[in-house]
């Protein structure tokens, strides 16, 4: 599916992985942080992947999960007390949830084959996830409590990496259905699903604006991939970036001004930010070394991990790059995830 960059970034982040949790308000939109605002995030310091937990500023590193298997990646909502996981534990992958301090885990699914990529539901209610229990990978939903779980695609194509909308109404994805990778759109309950992207190029990485009518996406149409932005119906699609290198990985800021990306443009992986037009993109981490995996914490922070110190650490930066601050300080691997929220 085109010249995707950072094959050895993208391996390591499938083993370390992050995701936040706090008290009691909704991410989208916020300017602050409450005090008791923590970040989970998973590390092999201890000899195997495991899920810890740390404030902001890199202080009080508590481990929480403790297992001789491997846990994969967490994903959080702020607002609710609860993280699910993905861990090996039983053999194969399968989802978990437990309380954001690591107690009360509990599995929420029960299958042969494996599980991935679970995100909560705005309202907290559900998960949609994706699973491989019909031999090729299709999106599923659940209740909170893993009951009633639902098949929602069809198809011999493989349905991944489900996204919901702002409003918990809508689910982007990617398949290949149509025998290339394009982006998906369907209802919440599987219904008036329809080819978003609609391109004889690939499309991958569908990432919804704050107030859910534009969807960022990152396409290969122009030949590099490039990050792209399209209207929630499939219109008006434009090519933000533009640019030789490979331009991946959007997050959108929570007001919906900015966006970070991840591109190679100076030779390495880099996180870049640009104006939600395109104008004014930006070189935000400057390093030699390879940078990966943008996330906002706030309209003016983001979160990214980094193998400048020689493995893999998790960073804080603001959002003009002036100042990085290192947050898990160790030899071991640590980072965040590509799945958050």
């Amino acid at each position: 599916m085109g010249a995707r960059l950072g094959a050895g970034v993208r391996l390591g982040a499938a083993l370390l992985m992050i995701t936040l949790g706090c008290g009691s308000f909704a991410l989208q939109g916020i300017r602050e942080l409450p005090p008791d605002f923590r970040i989970h995030f998973i590390s092999d310091r201890d000899g195997n992947p495991e899920v810890y937990m740390m404030r902001l500023d890199g202080s009080d590193q508590s481990r929480l999960t403790f297992t001789e298997a491997s846990e994969f990646y967490t994903v959080g909502l702020l607002g609710l007390n609860q993280v699910v996981f993905l861990t090996d534990r039983d053999d194969n992958k399968e989802i978990y949830r437990m309380n954001v301090d690591g107690s009360d885990q509990r599995r929420l699914t029960f299958t042969t084959e494996d599980e991935d990529s679970p995100r909560w539901s705005p309202d907290g209610k559900k998960v949609v996830f994706g699973s491989h229990r019909d031999r090729n990978w299709e999106i599923y939903v659940m209740d909170a409590d893993g009951s009633h779980q639902t098949r929602l695609t069809h198809d011999r194509g493989e349905d991944e990496n489900a996204r919901w909308s702002p409003d918990g109404t809508r689910i982007a994805f990617e398949s290949t259905r149509n025998g290339h990778q394009e982006i998906y759109l369907m209802n919440s309950d599987g219904g008036r699903l329809f080819n978003l992207s609609r391109d004889p190029a690939n499309a991958w990485y569908p990432v919804w604006s704050p107030d859910g009518t534009r969807v960022a996406f990152v396409s290969d149409r122009d030949g590099e991939p490039d990050v792209y932005v399209m209207r929630a119906d499939g219109s008006e699609t434009i090519n933000l970036t533009r640019h030789p290198g490979s331009d991946e990985f959007p997050a959108w800021s929570p007001d919906g001004l900015r966006i970070a990306f991840v591109s190679n443009r100076d030779g390495n992986p880099e996180i870049y930010v640009m104006d939600a037009d395109g104008s004014r993109q930006r070189n935000l981490t400057r390093s030699l070394m390879d940078d990966d995996d943008p996330i906002w914490l706030t309209n003016r922070d983001l979160l990214f991990h980094t193998l400048r110190d020689g493995n893999w650490e998790l960073y804080h930066a603001d959002a003009d790059g002036l100042r990085l601050h290192n947050l898990t300080r160790n030899h071991a691997m640590d980072g965040r995830s590509l799945y958050s929220f």
